[in-house]
């Protein structure tokens, strides 16, 4: 049964030049002292199934814990917004009905306004999904709006089959275990709620991003993905 058993991997192409490129670029990005401003910012998306009681669960007691109904409704997705700032323990989690390109836009235009709006740049670590792309902003926000968010945003995306770069996908994983699993949550502001209490938890600690991984360890560990030169 083993040989059967498949398990689903990020696998990276083999003496890839782009793929080297991109992931040595977000390792130098890592790499650099915190700066106030210009803070390196990572941000990572996560689908999610919203799932509603059909019966009222039953309070736990001293003799057992919760019960819940196997039955379920589904209530439709929503789509989390992850953004993490690895040197100085931010996090912030945020939930919309969809991911599209406004979506995203507007997440990161509100980061800019608020927590980020004296910093000159950001440095912002994502994936090269086709949402994510300056011109994301221009389908939002008025031309001279859109050029002033693109101007203070220094992009720096993951390669293809490399978001394990992203610290934003290692949170997701933190949110999904410490918060979202084992739950049925079946509403979107019930969702926003929920990981916004996460989140706030999680900043109170100031629990940093100790990021070990860099060039020097790459180009020996991950020697296959680097092409041969052939002199």
């Amino acid at each position: 049964m083993t040989k059967r058993k498949i398990e689903y991997w990020v696998i990276p192409p083999e003496q890839n030049a782009e793929f080297v490129a991109s992931m040595e670029e977000v390792l130098e990005t890592y790499e650099k002292a915190y700066d106030p401003q210009h803070p390196v910012l990572c941000m990572d998306e996560q689908p999610i199934q919203l799932l509603k009681e059909t019966q009222v669960p039953i309070d736990a007691t001293k003799e057992h814990g919760q019960r819940v109904d196997y039955e379920y409704e589904r209530n439709g997705t929503a789509s989390i917004f992850m953004f993490a700032e690895p040197l100085s323990g931010f996090r912030q989690a945020t939930a919309r009905e969809h991911r599209t390109k406004a979506d995203w836009a507007k997440e990161v235009a509100q980061l800019l306004d608020v927590r980020y709006a004296e910093c000159e740049r950001v440095t912002l670590v994502c994936d090269n999904l086709n949402t994510h792309t300056k011109g994301a902003f221009y389908e939002v926000f008025e031309p001279e709006q859109a050029r002033a968010y693109i101007k203070r945003i220094n992009f720096c995306y993951t390669p293809k089959h490399g978001s394990w770069l992203n610290v934003a996908e290692c949170e997701l994983s933190c949110l999904t275990r410490q918060c979202l699993s084992d739950r049925r949550i079946g509403e979107l502001p019930e969702l926003q709620e929920e990981i916004g209490a996460w989140a706030d938890k999680t900043n109170a600690k100031q629990r940093g991003v100790d990021w070990q991984f860099r060039i020097e360890y790459a180009r020996v560990k991950l020697k296959r993905l680097y092409p041969k030169i052939h002199t």
